[in-house]
């Protein structure tokens, strides 16, 4: 597994995008920026999509960090992706999701519909931009929270054995 020092994690809504980025977060020391509390504004306003390139793009400057959040049509994607050197990707099934996010917060329409369409719509198009502008990235394709579980144990693992190298 190459080194890790921008991680862009995308993925359905309601799929643990912001538990995922927190518990790789906390293994890694990389700090953590969801992007949905830099993007909706009061009442659920989306940011236009040149004030979030330049939000964006501000917040990819950084060195480190792990960036969770897939906003849907709403999204500039290759602003994160250009700088990313890992990039993660939550295909979950559409039924747990769809229990989170109903347990989680009250969501309009468009957000159900976006769900309910992610892996016919969203999914190609995310493949298809993650190939482009971060196509030196490695790409993890995570298919279930035991997939991801097992993922953060072997970054967990990793990061132990360098410790004990150092």
């Amino acid at each position: 597994m190459a080194t890790m020092e921008r991680v862009v994690i995308l993925g359905r809504g309601g799929s643990g995008k912001s538990t995922l980025a927190a518990m790789l977060g906390t293994v890694t020391g990389l700090p953590v920026i969801e992007l949905d509390k830099h993007f909706w504004g009061p009442g659920l306003e989306a940011t236009p999509p040149e004030e979030w390139a330049t939000v964006q793009g501000e917040l990819a400057r950084a060195d480190r960090w792990i960036m969770d959040g897939d906003l849907g049509p709403y999204d500039v994607l290759d602003i994160r992706l250009r700088r990313a050197d890992t990039v993660i990707l939550l295909d979950y099934s559409f039924w747990p999701c769809a229990w989170r996010a109903v347990r989680r917060s009250r969501e309009r329409l468009d957000f159900w519909l976006w769900l309910w369409s992610w892996r016919r719509r969203s999914l190609p198009l995310l493949l298809k931009a993650v190939a482009g502008p971060a196509g030196d990235a490695t790409l993890h394709v995570l298919p279930n929270p035991r997939a991801a579980a097992a993922f953060i144990a072997v970054v967990k693992a990793r990061q132990e054995a360098e410790a004990g190298t150092s």
